[in-house]
């Protein structure tokens, strides 16, 4: 099989949901338990070769430098769905403020952004994305 994908993907649209005060939270914290119900954003990597892939992840604000690299392994033939929330080294990805983040990878990998919002009571809003391959 032709190995599909690209090396490199952009995903320019990240925002995390956060609340910093019980009011609010209250409000906005979502409306079923956690995590599952929790408001995040997500990648989803698909590497279809037959070599493993060892992603490389920067992340870009509004008002200061890149922040990364963060490591992530999808191994031969598999999928791994990856929420940014969950990512810590070098430091944690900062919550409500815009990024865009960088994936490069040593082989072709797809990329597709999702994102689950239940900051509105009784709702939950889930979308999905393909990343722009920039190779």
């Amino acid at each position: 099989m032709a190995e599909l994908g690209a090396r490199v993907w952009l995903v320019p649209g990240g925002r995390i949901p956060f609340s910093d005060t019980a009011a609010e939270r209250e409000l906005s914290g979502g409306t079923a338990a956690e995590p599952e119900f929790t408001s995040f954003d997500q990648l989803c990597v698909l590497n279809t070769t037959d070599r493993t892939a060892e992603l490389s992840l920067d992340f870009y604000y509004e008002d200061t430098d890149p922040v990364g690299p963060y490591r992530l392994v999808v191994d031969a033939r598999r999928i791994r769905h990856v929420r940014i929330n969950d990512l810590i080294d070098p430091e944690a990805i900062r919550l409500d403020r815009p990024y865009g983040c960088l994936v490069r990878s040593p082989v072709p990998v797809v990329v597709q952004f999702l994102r689950q919002d239940t900051r509105l009571p009784d709702t939950v809003a889930l979308t999905g994305l393909m990343a722009y391959p920039a190779d």
